[in-house]
């Protein structure tokens, strides 16, 4: 753990998807075990942040009891939204708000509206859309009651395209779409600057002082 620091490393997610070696992560159920409350307790002792995104319901329970040090979500959406184990729940997001979490929204299609069937459902089809990851931010802005704790998580790594993302976005710079969709429901500048980027700032600011 101490050469991984020393390489630079800074934030770990324990578990992703099934039954894994320090937690359950989507789609499985069970808490962290020996191995996995040792490594939080290390990294709790370095510094590191802790990734709350893929923890199953009793893992992330387990894991905010144990962990004392700066924890985010960085691609995870709203449960109440999207019924789903991979989404969290209002107390959940809740728990992570009162931490001082920042939430960044992912923008996988089946992950931002109900009944997306992966191979039949698209983008034409559905009509999902920023608007959608709007919701998801929203979401987390009218839990927290300001817009301190929600950002851009979006998970665009490679793993899927076009046909998965929302339809409006057809490359990275469809990103900028998102200050417009959140002004016309009402948000000030401060605050859409806020999930654009200063959140993720802030919070690294902080955990890094």
């Amino acid at each position: 753990m101490e050469k991984a620091w020393a390489y630079g490393l800074r934030a770990i997610g324990p578990a992703h998807y099934g039954p894994g070696v320090y937690a359950y992560g989507t789609d499985s159920t069970g808490g962290l075990g020996t191995k996995g409350r040792a490594l939080l307790k290390e990294m709790d002792r370095l510094g590191f942040i802790l990734d709350a995104t893929h923890l199953c319901d009793q893992s992330f329970s387990e894991a905010m009891d144990i962990y004392t040090g700066p924890v985010w979500a960085s691609h995870h959406n709203s449960r109440a939204l999207v019924p789903h184990n991979r989404q969290f729940s209002d107390e959940q997001f809740s728990l992570l708000i009162q931490r001082g979490a920042v939430i960044g929204t992912a923008f996988d299609a089946w992950m931002l509206i109900p009944g997306w069937q992966r191979g039949v459902s698209t983008p034409e089809n559905t009509g999902v859309s920023l608007e959608h990851v709007a919701n998801h931010i929203d979401r987390i802005c009218q839990l927290a009651g300001n817009s301190q704790h929600a950002a851009i998580g979006s998970d665009l790594d490679g793993a899927f395209g076009t046909e998965q993302s929302p339809g409006d976005l057809g490359t990275i710079a469809g990103l900028q779409k998102i200050p417009d969709i959140l002004r016309k429901r009402g948000y000030k500048s401060n605050d859409i600057d806020n999930i654009m980027y200063k959140n993720w700032i802030r919070f690294l600011l902080d955990a890094w002082k």
